[in-house]
């Protein structure tokens, strides 16, 4: 069953939308909100990026999901949200989106961090970076 915190959580390719994620978690009893917004960069280390795409595994949304439940229950929140995006993306598109909205501050941005940092580290998502030097690598991939 889906922790009544959750408000909002999926996986796709359409370009994803802050203000989605804000109203999904707009409510009066909420004194802060703590948005994450993760961007393709145009570098990784020393080298320049051209471009990226994200693949997911068919397990990907309900991991998140679950990730999502964890925070809602390790944390005195009144919403959790959490997007992902997969395809082809260009420097400057929005690979993810998560937020959390509690009654004080401390515990919305220690929520978000932790839903931004478990979701990078448990949800099968794989970044494939292309270079302008025409090399490739794949990160986070098993």
């Amino acid at each position: 069953m889906t922790h009544t915190a959750v408000r909002l959580v999926d996986v796709r390719e359409e370009p994803l939308d802050v203000t989605e994620v804000l109203a999904s978690l707009d409510d009066d009893a909420s004194g802060g909100l703590v948005l994450f917004v993760g961007r393709v960069r145009d570098h990784d280390d020393e080298k320049e990026v051209s471009g990226l795409g994200y693949s997911a595994h068919p397990s990907a949304l309900e991991r998140l999901l679950r990730v999502c439940e964890a925070v809602a229950e390790q944390h005195e929140v009144h919403g959790v949200a959490a997007v992902h995006r997969v395809g082809e993306l260009e420097v400057g598109d929005i690979a993810v989106v998560v937020a959390t909205s509690s009654a004080h501050r401390a515990t919305a941005f220690a929520a978000s961090r932790m839903l931004i940092d478990t979701l990078k580290a448990e949800v099968p998502i794989w970044k494939h970076q292309r270079f302008n030097d025409g090399t490739e690598e794949w990160v986070g991939s098993p």
